[in-house]
């Protein structure tokens, strides 16, 4: 049975922020096109905006798949915590303002009787990281940096807004083909960020720390450290390191591609079987590896050479 839990939202930044009353409907205002990804969330689509033609992402959520619900400041009306989530992180028509490297939600309906439509930007030349790896193969270490430091950076204004992802893995990262820039995608199992032991954990299993899988039980930081070690192995070596919770327990990356001792030191670190042994992630971007310089890291497909990192 799902665990339905209600949190009231009193995030300062989202004083102002209520439920949006919108005048015309969905259908009135955007297309569906074709559908792009399911599971268990739901199902998302492709489409446009009817009024200029943007292309959109638009996201079902259906009712009895909601497990965190949040009351909005001011408002009598629960919605979905991820559409909360995603209004605190500067989504929808507020004053709130967003992050280049998170995804934004440019608007929701709820459909009466069956559940959420979620309605996303969709950038153009870009595809989800899985794709991108599994097409490339383990990518160069300059690339490999770039990527996790704009993942961090994205993360710290999430956490600077109260808010933890808790699915940080390669299909929820967006990468530009022509830039090199980078995108967090679904907040679904997000949550509000606390000090406190977290009992609840809606994300991916092998991304998942060892207290997890002993114990149930975790704290945010070191749980999203380990997500970045898991993904940073994934990025360098072409695949992630533990399949099985056996493995995960064991906390030891077999390393199965030529990568410098720095980069394997970093690895190791944010793998550290114990939570207080993990770096902060402000400690991850001062490690000597993420200090490399990488000014020319070439192209990502061929198109056009991508930014220098920032």
């Amino acid at each position: 049975m799902l665990d339905k839990r209600i949190v009231d939202l009193r995030l300062d930044h989202l004083e102002d922020v209520k439920a949006k009353n919108v005048k015309e409907p969905f259908e009135k205002q955007y297309k569906y096109g074709a559908l792009l990804g399911s599971g268990g969330f739901g199902s998302v689509f492709g489409g446009h905006r009817i009024s200029d033609g943007q292309q959109v992402a638009i996201k079902q959520i259906s009712r009895d798949r909601v497990q965190q619900w949040a009351r909005l400041s001011g408002e009598a009306n629960m919605v979905p915590m991820e559409i909360a989530l995603l209004l605190s992180l500067g989504g929808g028509s507020g004053s709130v303002p967003g992050h280049q490297g998170i995804i934004r939600m440019l608007d929701w309906f709820e459909v009466q009787g069956q559940g959420y439509l979620i309605v996303f930007e969709k950038p153009q030349h870009c595809q989800d990281l899985f794709d991108f790896i599994t097409e490339r193969g383990a990518l160069e270490e300059p690339i490999a940096q770039r990527f996790l430091k704009q993942v961090i950076k994205a993360l710290q204004f999430c956490h600077s807004r109260g808010i933890v992802h808790r699915d940080i893995k390669d299909e929820n990262i967006l990468v530009d083909t022509r830039t090199g820039d980078i995108k967090i995608i679904d907040f679904g199992s997000g949550a509000l960020l606390k000090d406190s032991i977290y009992t609840d954990f809606e994300g991916t299993r092998v991304y998942s720390p060892p207290e997890w899988i002993l114990n149930q039980r975790y704290n945010a930081h070191p749980l999203t450290v380990w997500s970045l070690g898991v993904l940073l192995f994934d990025m360098v070596c072409g695949d992630i390191p533990f399949e099985r919770d056996e493995d995960i327990i064991q906390a030891t990356p077999g390393f199965t591609k030529r990568i410098s001792k720095e980069c394997q030191s970093l690895i190791r670190w944010c793998l550290a079987y114990r939570p207080e042994d993990r770096p902060t992630i402000e400690q991850i971007l001062l490690h000597t590896w993420m200090m490399e310089n990488s000014e020319d890291i070439g192209d990502l497909q061929g198109e056009s050479n991508i930014k220098p990192s920032l």
